[in-house]
């Protein structure tokens, strides 16, 4: 992909109990402004009964607050079901909040909802919302037209956002026959048609090849290195470490921890991680590890012909003979190594706890 993401901007258009956020650090920019301003947001889902009672009640959000400073990338992790999307959809002004204050650009997510939509890009992974059936110089003119984009300026821009997402050279073919990867490069450049202030990227990686996946990445990087404030939320710890000036930690609907990657690392230096490759592992040896003493947590991918287990423990090497030790009959490990933790031990700890 080639190309750069240069081109001349035009005007287109309440938490159930108190709880204490682990804020450890302070944003890259100095500016007072923020691009996005979050405060106390809580979001309730009800689901009703036959006779227009209420069955249940679930909150998605109890009390989120963070900012995102203007320029940065700021990083939005946590499991499924933590409330990642949730916050993304008020922010964008898809859903209403039941609670709270959220300003995105300085208006407010419920009062400015139309031009807040003219101020920013949304990228959500998957393949929806793109039109199959016609061109991707089609989709970008139609999306133009609805942004109230120049005609003369969305001219230059269409063949200018083709080549920078690394499809100039198949413009002209129907979507429908794109990959998945394709067609998240050009959800990205439908996002940057009416040059967006802020773009929000909702997994964008999510169910991409890793060439693909790579792709993006880069894209991400050029748009901060134009001046871009992203918000990215991922399920990918590497992608937040290695994309990310900040990062907010969300579990359960609240944001457990906020700070620079680096610095989130910091609360698992007492440990050390083992990196094991085995064949043959089962649930049965992994319940052996998580058995031993000074085992602080056992990760695994046992779906396979490979597996992957990930110990933490602050013995690092000298657990060693113990990990070999517990080894059943029929399991090999075929390669072990002793790792620094990462971003994604700290995001354990962080949820867990």
């Amino acid at each position: 992909m080639g190309g750069t993401l240069s081109y001349p901007h035009t005007d287109v258009g309440i938490p159930r109990e108190p709880y204490q956020v682990l804020v450890l650090g302070s944003p890259s920019a100095e500016s007072s402004e923020w691009a996005v301003s979050v405060k106390g947001l809580t979001r309730e889902y009800t689901t009703r009964n036959f006779f227009g009672g209420v069955a249940r009640s679930t909150w998605a959000l109890s009390g989120v607050d963070f900012q995102v400073a203007v320029g940065e990338l700021f990083g939005l992790i946590g499991p499924n079901g933590a409330g990642k999307t949730t916050t993304i959809k008020i922010l964008t002004t898809l859903l209403t909040p039941t609670g709270g204050d959220a300003t995105i650009l300085g208006l407010d997510v419920r009062k400015d909802l139309y031009e807040i939509r003219r101020r920013i890009g949304i990228v959500f992974g998957g393949e929806r919302g793109l039109y199959n059936r016609v061109s991707a110089v089609d989709n970008l003119r139609y999306f133009s037209d609805l942004y109230g984009v120049d005609s003369g300026v969305a001219k230059k821009r269409i063949p200018q956002l083709l080549e920078v997402v690394g499809l100039a050279d198949r413009a002209q073919e129907r979507v429908e026959k794109y990959s998945r990867g394709m067609k998240q490069r050009l959800h990205i450049a439908k996002a940057l048609v009416h040059d967006p202030e802020l773009i929000f990227l909702d997994e964008p990686t999510i169910g991409l090849d890793p060439a693909g996946a790579r792709d993006i990445r880069n894209m991400v990087r050029e748009l901060k290195a134009q001046g871009k404030t992203i918000l990215l939320t991922t399920h990918y710890m590497f992608e937040a470490e290695e994309l990310c000036q900040r990062v907010g930690v969300i579990s359960k609907g609240k944001i457990v921890a906020l700070d620079t990657p680096s610095d989130l690392k910091n609360m698992v230096r007492d440990i050390s991680v083992i990196d094991l490759r085995t064949y043959g592992a089962t649930m049965e040896y992994v319940e052996a590890l998580r058995a031993l003493p000074s085992v602080v947590r056992v990760v695994a991918d046992l779906d396979s012909e490979e597996q992957s287990i990930r110990v933490q423990t602050p013995m690092g090497a000298d657990l060693l003979p113990q990990v070999v030790a517990a080894l059943p009959e029929g399991t090999k490990i075929i390669d072990r190594t002793i790792k620094e933790p990462t971003l994604e031990d700290a995001y354990l700890r962080l949820v867990e706890e």
